[in-house]
């Protein structure tokens, strides 16, 4: 039987509305640090059109949806603060588009985070969803404040409360009197404001004034803030003059005296540090990583920027004459990853090295060409093109070399085998520039010295973060990655404060690591001579 065109054209309608639905995935972001994402949070976050993530997501989440629409629904202090209705409309608009949404929520989904009016509209509106948990502030304190939310001999309940219901209410809704009398930890979110209201509700309710307290600001990260006091004084700390902004959370209860015993997160080496890290942002990480693990805030502001070169053909050529050269040079890991991948690219494959001494300028290049299962004949000892060239030398005379190179840098290892009679030969395997401008918070951090430490790893980032962040440089340490890049900063006009040894991103970490303690031993010791001093002067 024939079914009428309306008909026909009514089902081809809904199967297209049905096909081009697309799905939500509900993500706890987490208390802060970018690393206690779960696995599947990270998953999802991949595989997301569109991310719509609050101001207690930690940004560096993003990274995980690198080619995805970012979009900000508000950051106190920062920015306008989206309604919930705006947010939802905003889930609903992608969704409608077939788009893949991740909802990046800080904390858990379901403690606080208004997920279930999210929920509600997804299922009005026939969206299929995934709720992803995270790790909430009250329980990331127990690892990073060194609180236990629960403790067999103090505490065998755990209260989750908020501090700001919903505005409009009549009366609240939270039994103050069965809270005061709770027989275990009370966990205070989003209290900031309403300190006076609540801490005043609980005691005239019968809780002591003088239960311990402690205050956590932005639990889990590297500038984590714990203030212990008693009850009655958490609405004083709570001020706006003390500007103990959100995300904040108070925990009440004996449980809260165990911090100090329990307290590994103020112990880490780099506690407290502020450290800018001016890698290209797909390369920061093996420098920010253990930077992090040591404690540090760590920044990342780009000062160059590696891209692919503007014509491929000599590369091109060069990879198709392999059998012309005798000695091929790697300058950097970058030359070894554009070479190698152009050369899979164009169907070559590294048999093509067969017969070629292959020598890398430093270790990182020589791991690197590990990745492709190649091994370099020659590494110098102390990473530095003099070094190379002086071992390939005696034997240069008349030999064809390759050189893989930057679209810039030194020309020492060119120059100083062509003098001793080789053929050199060189072809820039990636372009090498400049960064216009640094992120403006990141230049306010600078000028008003809340940046302890910049790294720099070669002469061009010295001189770019010179340009970038001028005069304030001085107000940072500086760790440089070899004596080449100290010697422009000290043309520069600024003093080098750690130096690597060593040329490696590890050794780099390592001496960060040491001249900061060294000068927290000088400055213990000018403490205890200053104690000292005043001992005698009041004998």
């Amino acid at each position: 039987m024939a079914i009428p065109w309306p008909a026909v054209q009514s089902r081809f309608n809904k199967r297209k509305m049905r096909d081009m639905t697309g799905f939500v995935f509900l993500i706890g972001a987490g208390p802060g640090d970018p690393g206690l994402l779960t696995l599947r949070g990270a998953e999802l976050l991949g595989r997301a059109d569109v991310v719509l993530y609050d101001g207690l997501s930690n940004r560096e989440l993003l990274s995980h949806s690198p080619n995805a629409e970012k979009i900000c629904v508000g950051k106190h202090g920062q920015s306008r603060i989206w309604t919930q209705q705006e947010i939802i409309d905003e889930i609903l608009r992608h969704a409608r588009a077939g788009k893949r949404v991740a909802r990046l929520k800080g904390g858990d989904p379901a403690v606080f985070a208004r997920t279930a009016e999210e929920v509600g509209a997804l299922r009005s509106a026939g969206v299929p969803f995934e709720i992803v948990p995270g790790i909430t502030a009250a329980l990331a304190a127990g690892s990073f404040a060194g609180i236990p939310v629960t403790h067999r001999g103090l505490a065998s309940a755990v209260a989750l409360v908020t501090g700001h219901e919903e505005p409009g209410k009549p009366e609240s809704a939270l039994d103050w009197n069965a809270l005061a009398h709770f027989p275990g930890t009370l966990v205070i979110y989003m209290g900031v404001t309403t300190a006076g209201v609540w801490t005043s509700a609980l005691i005239d309710a019968g809780k002591s004034p003088e239960t311990p307290a402690a205050i956590i600001r932005r639990c889990s990260l590297p500038d984590q803030q714990t203030i212990h006091c008693r009850l009655d004084e958490v609405a004083a700390q709570l001020t706006p003059s003390n500007k103990l902004r959100p995300p904040v959370i108070v925990i009440l209860g004996e449980v809260t005296k165990l911090a100090e015993t329990m307290n590994w997160v103020n112990r880490r080496p780099l506690h407290g540090q502020t450290i800018l890290v001016t890698r290209p942002t797909d390369q920061a990480e093996p420098l920010a990583g253990p930077l992090r693990d040591l404690g540090a805030t760590v920044l990342i502001q780009p000062v160059i920027e590696i891209n692919p070169p503007k014509d491929w053909q000599p590369i091109d050529d060069a990879i198709n004459s392999l059998s012309r050269y005798d000695v091929i040079i790697f300058c950097s890991h970058n030359g070894v990853r554009f070479f190698l991948d152009r050369m899979l690219q164009i169907e070559r494959d590294v048999r093509r090295l067969s017969g070629v001494q292959i020598a890398a300028v430093g270790s990182k290049t020589a791991d690197t060409l590990g990745e492709y299962h190649l091994c370099a004949d020659l590494v110098p000892s102390d990473f530095r093109a003099e070094s190379l060239a002086g071992a390939l030398e005696p034997d240069a005379n008349g030999k064809r070399i390759l050189l893989i190179r930057a679209s810039r840098g030194r020309n020492v290892l060119a120059e100083k085998l062509a003098s001793a009679g080789a053929d050199v030969r060189q072809v820039v395997a990636y372009d090498h520039s400049d960064v216009d401008q640094a992120n403006p918070e990141i230049i306010d951090l600078a000028r008003t010295g809340r940046i302890d430490w910049i790294t720099l790893t070669s002469s061009a980032s010295a001189e770019n973060a010179a340009r970038l962040f001028g005069k304030s440089m001085s107000r940072m340490k500086i760790a440089s990655l070899s004596p080449v890049t100290s010697k422009t900063v000290a043309s520069l006009g600024f003093d080098v404060s750690a130096e690597a040894d060593p040329y490696t991103i590890e050794s780099l970490v390592e001496a960060i690591n040491r001249a900061h303690s060294i000068r927290l031993d000088e400055v213990r010791g000018e403490t205890n001579r200053h104690e000292d001093r005043s001992q005698d002067y009041e004998n």
